[in-house]
């Protein structure tokens, strides 16, 4: 899909291994990377992530949701690592909301970074419960409707999806965000 001088593709593959300017982290607020996508970048990247991520946690407290925290991405292809806090999926609370608060921080840090290209993993469909389908629909339209109104701020937007099945939603996601 191309919006003005952006391009935003759902691929299938390990986020880890994007090459692109940042990739987004699914964090907890205390920025402990001890299961789920954030295991797996720390594996990725190396303990310097970690250790950054602690560090910014003592400097500003817990990462709010609608608020990022940036590292560096240590051995990764990326630059940096944009650590963002979906919502815990439950009843009684604005989780669409939340998620799309989480997506605008990370595309936002990415602006601020003068980053050109971003990845995207499932926000909160693992460990965090969301319902995947739903996810990664909410997402890719937040993406879409960023994009429409910050023209020209990013060039690439990938949406990642570890297997065929969230690679797909993703571009199902994209498909109805094009109408």
């Amino acid at each position: 899909m191309e919006i003005g001088s952006t391009r935003i593709e759902a691929v299938q593959g390990d986020l880890t291994r994007q090459d692109v300017d940042a990739i987004v982290n699914a964090a907890n607020e205390h920025l402990a990377h001890g299961g789920g996508v954030a295991a797996a970048i720390v594996h990725a990247g190396g303990r310097v992530i970690q250790e950054e991520s602690t560090e910014w946690v003592r400097a500003h407290g817990p990462v709010r949701n609608g608020q990022a925290a940036v590292t560096t991405a240590g051995t990764m292809p990326a630059r940096h690592v944009i650590h963002v806090v979906g919502p815990r999926y439950r009843s009684g609370q604005d989780n669409e909301g939340m998620l799309r608060a989480a997506v605008r921080a990370a595309l936002n840090a990415a602006a601020a970074e003068a980053d050109h290209s971003i990845a995207f993993p499932a926000i909160s469909a693992g460990i965090f419960g969301y319902p995947r389908k739903e996810a990664t629909s909410i997402i890719a339209d937040e993406v879409v409707r960023w994009v429409r109104q910050h023209p020209g701020a990013l060039e690439k937007v990938r949406l990642v999806g570890y297997d065929s099945a969230t690679a797909e939603d993703f571009d199902e996601g994209l498909r109805l965000a094009r109408s």
